[in-house]
């Protein structure tokens, strides 16, 4: 059995949510945690995560790697901390937006952006959400539906596939973006390479799609995202609409 007593959690979320209260001591008071947030953030955003290293943060911040360690434990728990500051505040909506499909529109659009700006956070791998930062997203998120006649139990079923809709386009826009060109002329060049790879023998709905000009130059990436995003909500607003006639 372990030894933690009930309701104990681990020190990484009782300096998250407050609750800790140790204070380094000495000149790496200086040394604040979220100076080093900040920095690895920074770090992390113009080099991705494998090029962070405590040593070369430590460098960047002109101090020794062991005065690190009086604020975080190891790389691991600065990731979690990096994953609490990055996304900085979500949409604000009250708890019932008039208008739950434009809120939800708003908050998924700003969750790309949010992706966008650190795509670091994709090659993170952690578990469910424990943290303040991440969980002010989700709780914007299940704001959106506040106004619907959904049950509160069938919301998180309706923003999860959202959330997932989002990293997944995020996901594959980092990918195309790796060789340093803009979004619509990487998806060109992948659209390029398919159309002479692909035969419409072998892959007939895929040659159709690229025939159609999905993959072109002018293909507009936000816009492609902004279509599917609808095709999810007529999916969630169809769930709306059932619910307002059962609570009828």
């Amino acid at each position: 059995m372990s030894e933690n007593t009930e309701g104990e959690l681990p020190r990484t979320l009782e300096v998250l949510w407050g609750r800790s209260r140790q204070r380094a001591r000495g000149p790496a008071q200086a040394l604040s945690l979220e100076r080093i947030v900040a920095t690895a953030i920074d770090l992390a955003d113009a080099d991705g995560m494998s090029a962070l290293s405590m040593a070369r943060l430590a460098e960047r911040l002109g101090c020794a790697t062991m005065s690190l360690y009086r604020h975080v434990a190891n790389k691991d728990e600065l990731q979690v901390f990096m994953l609490d500051a990055a996304p900085g505040p979500p949409p604000e909506f009250d708890t019932a937006p008039a208008d739950w499909r434009a809120a939800l529109s708003e908050w998924a659009l700003g969750l790309l952006g949010v992706y966008h700006r650190h795509p670091w956070i994709l090659q993170v791998a952690v578990g469910p959400p424990m943290d303040p930062g991440q969980l002010a997203w989700m709780d914007a998120g299940l704001r959106t539906l506040g106004g619907t006649a959904l049950h509160p139990h069938d919301r998180m079923p309706v923003v999860l596939p959202v959330m997932h809709y989002v990293r997944g386009e995020a996901q594959i826009s980092a990918n195309l973006l790796r060789a340093g060109a803009d979004e619509a002329e990487a998806m060109r060049e992948y659209g390029e390479i398919l159309a002479r790879l692909v035969d419409a023998e072998r892959f007939p709905a895929l040659a159709e799609v690229i025939a159609a000009g999905s993959l072109a130059e002018d293909a507009d990436p936000l816009a492609n995202f902004r279509s599917g995003l609808e095709c999810i909500l007529d999916g969630v607003d169809m769930r709306v609409r059932a619910a307002q006639e059962a609570n009828r």
